[in-house]
């Protein structure tokens, strides 16, 4: 088994590096292209931080283990929700803002609903599918036409502040910013190609199921880069940039990751799934609406809100362990 964890190790450790420069180069050809930093905040950071994911996912399901997809999806909702956003909430209490929720937090509870409601036939079909994708290219389409407006009493977007901020400390060339963006797709391909044959061999020999070896090692392995940029801007005070990664990238894995997975090769969905995991995403999506709830004002996840997540998470991930076999 030991080429099998070195595979993963070094499936993981290229994956986050070549997103990292991925999001980079992307972000600059972006700007080159003219777009405004809200946008590119939005699209480009908003895939890119799931493209280990995407890519991890469609591999998986192309080579005949379409439950790493779905497992990969759901546990790194799961861990963006108790893992990333429940540290940053403990290092220093996270900002709600009015307007993510009235918007954001009920369209992201709304979308898992969608994909429970998709799961309950036991099967992800090409149908199925084909509705994600057409629910996120109508997300999208939203996001973009209303990026741009900036409502009063609402402090400028965190996200397209980094991105600038981003681009003044590391300017890039059009040349090398295409440069890197296509290494960092092609990197991203070989890193995912090997990190799904070496979780598939470790799942084997332990007798796991593809779906928990996606819930937990693969789910883990492509969240580890947000965790640390989380904790990054939780120690800077940008807690409304984590918030925003945490809700962006939730939509997308639910929504892209599962939907192209499904196109790719249509599967039936673990009964596990249904009965433990789908809840569990659900309930942690509510609290966040919960949580974060303040009749007057902006809300917040304070330190003990933030403990419970973190808990919450480690108290699923060790029965998925302790019952994998």
């Amino acid at each position: 088994m030991t080429p099998a964890i070195i595979a993963t190790l070094v499936g993981l450790g290229a994956l986050a590096w070549s997103a990292e420069k991925f999001v980079t180069a992307a972000s600059a050809v972006a700007r080159h292209l003219g777009m405004a930093p809200l946008l590119v905040g939005m699209i480009v950071v908003g895939f890119g931080t799931s493209a280990p994911e995407l890519v991890v996912s469609a591999f998986a399901a192309s080579e005949g283990n379409p439950e790493i997809a779905l497992g990969n999806a759901l546990g790194s909702n799961i861990v963006n929700i108790g893992l990333i956003l429940g540290v940053t909430a403990v290092i220093i209490p996270v900002v709600v803002h009015r307007g993510v929720l009235r918007r954001e937090l009920p369209l992201l509870l709304a979308i898992t609903v969608i994909l429970a409601a998709t799961m309950l036939d036991g099967q992800i079909s090409r149908l199925d599918a084909g509705l994600l994708i057409v629910v996120l290219a109508a997300q999208l389409a939203w996001s973009i036409r209303t990026g741009g407006r900036q409502r009063p009493g609402e402090p400028p977007d965190e996200l397209a502040v980094e991105i600038e901020e981003r681009e003044l400390a590391e300017p890039m060339s059009r040349r090398a910013a295409w440069g890197w963006t296509i290494g960092g797709i092609l990197m991203l391909v070989v890193a995912s190609r090997v990190l799904v044959w070496g979780a598939v061999e470790i799942a084997q020999r332990l007798g796991w199921s593809d779906l928990v070896i996606g819930l937990t090692v693969v789910a883990i392995g492509t969240s580890a880069p947000e965790l640390a940029a989380a904790v990054v801007a939780a120690r800077r005070g940008a807690t409304e940039l984590v918030l925003g990664n945490v809700i962006g990238s939730n939509i997308f894995n639910t929504l892209a990751v599962v939907g192209l997975a499904g196109l790719i090769a249509p599967s039936a969905v673990d009964p596990d799934a249904l009965r433990r995991d789908v809840p569990v995403l659900l309930a942690m999506t509510a609290a966040l609406v919960v949580m974060g709830y303040r009749r007057r004002g902006n809300g917040r996840i304070n330190r003990v809100e933030g403990s419970v997540l973190v808990v919450t998470w480690v108290g699923y991930t060790a029965l998925l362990i302790a019952t994998a076999g």
